[in-house]
């Protein structure tokens, strides 16, 4: 996808399947599988982890992880974690490598977000992805991920995190910043309290990625958070206002869980006008 003269690709993170019921939250069962298709026999939902690459004249820029390779046989079951997650091998085909990657951003601290942000390397020893990158955090993120409460221990897991606190991969940020020139987050709480959202602005055009505010196309309705939103609340007022902004921009809306569409820009109630498949 260009984007004015940045180029945004998607990299392999990985295939993996979720109750739809949890990822809808209260809406009913009725009218989000009009939206979204639904496995009949589990009332489960295919999801990605298609982690973003974007290119830009002053550095190379990756958002989310993924699940990573070294994900616990547990998860793996539960989730059913498809054996996909390759960013090392989605790189190449970019004739990049993993020490090409300048700055890796992450929306938040969670498994599915953060777990490729550490890789097993062939020796079977941890070891940082994107060794040379800077990785974007914020400061209450990074906090809550060190120290989870009963809700949150079991998605901040250790092993994301060890080779990174410390270091000087790791850059803790409060609020907004600028990653590079056209490349900032937005420091929006809602799904995690220090969950961020990307805009990219270049050449006049604009996107914006939403993270877990958005997941999927089908949850445009700033009402339809999902039952994993640890202040749906502040979600609802984000995604509102979030809309506004992008489509007064008309933005493209750039997707890592969606399995139906990499991309798209919306019309009136959330009909989707434009789309990248």
């Amino acid at each position: 996808m260009k984007l004015g003269k940045f180029d945004i690709d998607w990299l392999q993170g990985g295939v993996f399947r979720m109750d739809g019921g949890a990822m809808f939250g209260v809406v009913p069962r009725a009218l989000w599988t009009r939206r979204y298709d639904v496995d009949e026999a589990d009332n489960s939902i295919e999801l990605l982890n298609a982690c973003m690459l974007v290119r830009t004249p002053a550095g190379n820029v990756v958002i989310e992880t993924g699940f990573g390779n070294k994900i616990s046989d547990k998860l793996k079951k539960i989730y059913r974690v498809g054996p996909d997650w390759d960013l090392p091998g989605s790189l190449s085909g970019f004739g990049l490598e993993r020490e090409d990657i300048d700055y890796v951003i992450l929306t938040h601290c969670d498994f599915d977000h953060a777990g490729g942000a550490i890789m097993l390397g062939a020796g079977g020893e941890p070891e940082l992805t994107f060794p040379k990158a800077k990785h974007i955090v914020q400061s209450v993120e990074w906090e809550d991920a060190l120290s989870p409460n009963i809700r949150t221990k079991n998605t901040y897991l250790p092993e994301n995190f060890t080779l990174l606190k410390d270091s000087d991969n790791l850059v803790l940020i409060e609020g907004g910043h600028e990653v590079v020139p056209g490349v900032r987050v937005e420091l929006t709480g809602g799904h995690t309290r220090g969950h961020q959202v990307v805009w990219i602005e270049s050449g006049g055009e604009h996107a914006v990625h939403m993270a877990d505010l958005l997941p999927t196309h089908a949850h445009h309705n700033p009402l339809w958070v999902m039952a994993y939103d640890n202040y749906p609340l502040e979600a609802i007022e984000w995604k509102q206002e979030l809309h506004e902004r992008a489509e007064e921009l008309n933005a493209w809306y750039l997707f890592y869980h969606d399995t139906y569409m990499k991309a798209c820009r919306f019309g009136e109630k959330g009909k989707v006008t434009e789309k990248i498949q």
